[in-house]
């Protein structure tokens, strides 16, 4: 369960202030597959990166389970996030001199140097998302719904509590963007990963199980799931 109670946050440019976040607060249930809705600058990306341990809330308490993540150090967080989170983003952040093979090792080989191991999981996570026979490509070889099918791959291989996937199915068209979104679902059912997306789609909207709309930093409207 993720618990996010009285989130502000506020970034400053000289005399300019922007109020990304005014006083969250959320209770999302473990497996949940909720997106976070709303115009340009209402907060969605920051909600994510707070959450995801990539950005630090100026006032208030995320918990993720048992971990009170606002009050770990940086150090604490990047620990954190190498071990519990995946992420999956816009432009599928794949690097571009590495393999699909190499581009989902990585995510494993940052946490353990068993090679037996990683070899076993990337190829296993190969198989269940549809990237066999594209192991030897880089991103440059591939379609857009193919890197971000190692996207998906790389955040999911080291089975993480929690994957946020930040306007995932932007780049993608929508016969695409909807096989993607399958394939997330389909993890989501069968892992029980809890999902969080930021969103304009109204794709992944109609997918969601719950939908949070955020509205200039303030929760707007919640619907479906546990209130």
């Amino acid at each position: 369960m993720i618990r996010i109670q009285n989130v502000s946050k506020t970034y400053r440019s000289g005399d300019l202030a922007v109020h990304a976040l005014k006083d969250i607060s959320l209770t999302i249930e473990s497996g949940a597959f909720l997106a976070v809705a709303g115009p340009s600058g209402s907060g969605k990306t920051t909600l994510l990166n707070c959450v995801g341990c990539i950005d630090q809330a100026d006032s208030g308490l995320i918990s993720i389970g048992e971990d009170m993540v606002s009050e770990m150090d940086n150090t604490g967080r990047t620990q954190f996030r190498r071990r519990n989170l995946g992420f999956i983003f816009q432009s599928y952040n794949l690097i571009p001199v590495l393999t699909t093979y190499e581009n989902i090792a990585l995510a494993l080989q940052l946490n353990s140097n068993n090679t037996k191991e990683i070899d076993r999981k990337t190829r296993e996570i190969l198989r269940e998302v549809g990237l066999q026979g594209l192991e030897d490509r880089r991103p440059s070889r591939l379609s857009g719904g193919q890197q971000q099918r190692v996207a998906v791959a790389r955040a999911l291989v080291g089975n993480p509590k929690l994957i946020l996937a930040d306007e995932p199915t932007a780049n993608l068209d929508s016969h695409t963007g909807e096989a993607i979104l399958d394939l997330m679902k389909e993890m989501n059912r069968r892992h029980g990963i809890t999902f969080i997306f930021s969103t304009h789609d109204k794709m992944v909207m109609e997918r969601a199980d719950r939908l949070i709309r955020l509205h200039d930093g303030e929760i707007q409207s919640d619907t479906g799931g546990k209130q």
